[in-house]
């Protein structure tokens, strides 16, 4: 987490500040402001959702949003994909390199506050994010303690939310970033195909979008096919049609290790408060995703099996939840700051 000039951010929860969502293929933009009567809670003034590769760069991108809602702002809060690194989001999979410097100048804004996409929406588990969704497997009800929210997407997000006073801590973490772990000859014989000298290959290489059409045309080539898709979501279709058995089996390779990933960080993070998948590339595909081997993968062996198979699982649309998490995150780091600098003055 990283947040530009805090000292100057007194007085911002009475006055409307912009918070965004950027991930890899869309962002989502919202005109903010407190709550009255709830604690770090954020009302939407206005929202619109945007195609990041419309626009040469994010200063271009909120500008359009500025203008057509007319509402001139000095603050603003970013969930990127990727982490903040001084004045830069470290990520390969932006649209366009994101610098706070320019964001400020360009736009004149007096502030600008950066954290994880998924740590956003960790925050905004204590709301709607986590009522809303379809059971996947597990209790039939949402548990109590330490939470985790995981999204393949362009990349691959996830962050843990650990209960406590005050709305709790989210952890952000970059998952996606850790070794693929085969789990299958299947799947031995992908990973030697994309590394064929051996070295790293990330999780989110085979659980993304990205990664779906990456796993099916390994296939393909393994097979000595031609692909026939050419979009993640041309590879769903097919597999939801049961029309090409390379897309089926791409499908359920992607479950299946999503499945194991899940599994591990719920046993690193001893998430018994629930896993909550989010993005609406997991809700599309909904049924595969129930018919395939996440569970079993999911649930491990042995004795951790005995542990997993008491968190519940669920997959929930990201939709707004992400832009609503910024929001009540920066107004937490705000009160936070008020609160101590009262204390200095006392």
């Amino acid at each position: 987490m990283a947040i530009d000039h805090p000292d100057r951010l007194a007085g911002i929860p009475t006055t409307p500040f912009l918070a965004a969502d950027i991930g890899g293929t869309h962002a989502r933009v919202a005109l903010m402001r407190a709550a009255h009567g709830e604690s770090h809670g954020a009302e939407t003034l206005a929202y619109r959702k945007f195609v990041c590769a419309d626009y040469p760069n994010l200063s271009e991108l909120l500008r359009a949003f500025i203008d057509a809602e007319q509402a001139p702002v000095k603050h603003c809060v970013l969930a990127c994909a990727g982490q903040p690194m001084g004045d830069e989001v470290a990520n390969d999979n932006l649209a366009w390199p994101i610098r706070l410097s320019e964001l400020r100048q360009v736009l004149a804004l007096e502030d600008v506050a950066v954290l994880n996409d998924f740590e956003a929406l960790g925050y905004a588990l204590d709301g709607g994010l986590a009522r809303g969704g379809r059971h996947l497997c597990g209790p039939g009800t949402h548990g109590h303690g330490p939470s985790l929210v995981i999204g393949p997407g362009t990349g691959l997000g996830a962050a843990a939310r650990i209960p406590g006073p005050n709305g709790g801590l989210v952890v952000t973490t970059e998952a996606g970033q850790m070794d693929f772990a085969p789990n299958s000859i299947r799947e031995r014989e992908i990973l030697a195909h994309l590394a064929p000298n051996g070295g790293y290959v990330e999780f989110e290489r085979i659980v993304s979008g990205p990664g779906l059409l990456t796993t099916y045309e390994a296939l393909c080539a393994l097979c000595g096919e031609s692909p026939k898709h050419t979009t993640p979501e041309a590879v769903t279709a097919a597999a939801s049609a049961c029309s090409d058995a390379r897309a089926a089996e791409a499908v359920e390779i992607f479950c299946a290790s999503l499945g194991s990933l899940a599994g591990n960080l719920a046993l690193a993070f001893m998430a018994t408060g629930g896993v909550y998948l989010a993005g609406g590339f997991l809700s599309s595909m909904f049924e595969l995703l129930a018919h395939s081997a996440f569970e079993e993968r999911f649930l491990h062996g042995r004795s951790a099996h005995a542990l997993l198979s008491q968190v519940p699982v669920w997959v929930t649309e990201h939709g707004r939840h992400g832009v609503l998490g910024a929001a009540r995150w920066y107004l937490r780091r705000n009160a936070s700051g008020n609160a101590m600098a009262s204390e200095r003055v006392a």
